[in-house]
């Protein structure tokens, strides 16, 4: 299981639409270690600016990257992190999330970072088993 989702918000999902603010709360509160990684990606892309600021230092454990997996394969959980933070979110190896402005000056850079040419200049011995 991914989330850790509280009978009240199942509740509210049998119900209807749910909030994507206690949406974005059950992500942040189940994904804590993907939820930190994006976080501090957003605040380091505020402070120094530039195309985009990544991450390139493996999880320290296989819970970690599967929080990093999940939060990022998901369709539902990508997209309400990327409207939440306001960012457009890449993903390579289990571990190289990077954060993105909505900025369409960035888009070249964006489209670099996710080709499959970057994918493969991206890998390792060390990350095969990811």
């Amino acid at each position: 299981m991914s989330l850790d989702v509280s009978p009240a918000l199942l509740e509210q999902a049998e119900r209807g639409e749910v909030d994507e603010a206690d949406f974005v709360d059950c992500v942040r509160t189940s994904l804590p270690y993907a939820w930190e990684m994006i976080s501090s990606l957003v605040a380091q892309l505020k402070v120094d600016g530039g195309p985009f600021a990544d991450n390139q230092t493996p999880p320290p454990d296989e819970q970690a990257r599967g929080q990093l997996l999940r939060a990022l394969a998901s369709d539902a959980i990508r997209g309400a992190l990327q409207r939440h933070f306001g960012v457009r979110l890449a993903f390579q190896n289990c571990h190289r999330v990077a954060v993105f402005p909505q900025d369409p000056a960035v888009d070249q850079t964006l489209a670099r970072f996710t080709s499959a040419r970057n994918q493969l200049l991206n890998q390792s011995p060390e990350l095969r088993d990811c």
